[in-house]
């Protein structure tokens, strides 16, 4: 099992700061779309994702450093507990264990007569016997594989590995429920609750079925308009800027956010913010502009 302070690159002192550095240099290496034909990478990926996601949440951060969770986001079992239900040992809520093997029929006959107080003999409504009881998951799910609602691999307490797919809709927080995957009991094994978490991305932010995108472009495309590569969960696109687009404007990319809840077919959109991107060591720039005329109006709608 992995040190998520190791997978970073950090110390376990490190601030939140250091670790969200540390993340997005890792991230930007190792990301998926520039590693195609490196499965390693793409593992790396996700596994350093799982561990900014937990050491970028101070709840969870203090869980691990107390050994409360493992580095999956899963919770350690005490010793002599198994699963996290309200049924433990299997036993049904409300259920009593007399231990002797005392038969509730021969009680019965002895109080009315014997054989012959069959029939005036009460009605017994025995529980049904109880399920084994459930196990609960963690799974981190990549920002990506939730938008696209990728199927998941998940490892179960026996060591037996399952496809899960995910739900249209799905957000921090879903569960999964996984019959007959939890504890064995006397009515049957118990479930798998499986709780999923989402990876953040280096330049990607979700709201709602919405993808934000802030996509820096050059002065020269801004004023002269151009065809620019804009990055997608499904992968680049073409976007065309009109001439004189401004800094500042939206454009939006259909179908490309995250699945409609209760419709995989629907999906949300991507919302592209223009970022004119100017370098402030350009003199052919600086020199550019320097005969310009300065439009003060600019500014006039403000009241300044």
């Amino acid at each position: 099992m992995s040190d998520l302070y190791s997978l970073l690159g950090v110390s376990k002192s490190a601030d939140e700061k250091t670790i969200k550095s540390a993340y997005r240099k890792l991230a930007k290496e190792l990301h998926p779309d520039k590693n195609k034909d490196n499965p390693k990478a793409a593992d790396r990926f996700n596994k350093v994702t799982q561990a900014y996601d937990i050491l970028s949440d101070k709840v969870k951060r203090g869980q691990y450093d107390r050994g409360e969770i493992d580095s999956d986001g899963n919770p350690r079992t005490p010793a002599g507990f198994g699963g996290f239900s309200g049924n433990p040992g299997g036993a049904g809520a409300g259920s009593f264990d007399f231990g002797g093997g005392i038969d509730l029929g021969d009680m019965f006959d002895g109080l009315f007569g014997g054989g012959g107080a069959q029939a005036q003999r009460p009605q017994s409504h025995a529980r049904p016997p109880a399920k084994g009881a459930n196990i609960a998951y963690q799974h981190l799910v990549s920002f990506t594989d939730a938008a696209k609602l990728l199927p998941q691999r998940i490892t179960l307490n026996d060591g037996k590995t399952i496809e899960v797919k995910l739900p249209a809709g799905v957000v921090k927080g879903t569960q999964i429920r996984l019959k007959g995957k939890g504890h064995p009991g006397p009515g049957g094994n118990g479930d798998a609750m499986v709780s999923i978490s989402i990876g953040k991305h280096p330049f990607f932010e979700r709201e709602g079925d919405n993808i934000l995108l802030d996509l820096p472009i050059t002065l020269k495309e801004a004023v002269n308009g151009a065809k620019v590569k804009v990055p997608t969960v499904d992968g680049a696109v073409l976007l065309t800027l009109p001439a004189g687009t401004n800094g500042g404007t939206k454009m939006r990319l259909k179908g490309k956010g995250f699945s409609k809840k209760g419709s995989a077919d629907k999906r949300g959109d991507q919302l592209v913010t223009i970022m004119i991107h100017i370098s402030a060591d350009d003199e052919a720039l600086k020199s550019f502009v320097a005969d310009m005329p300065d439009d003060h109006d600019v500014r006039l709608d403000l009241g300044v």
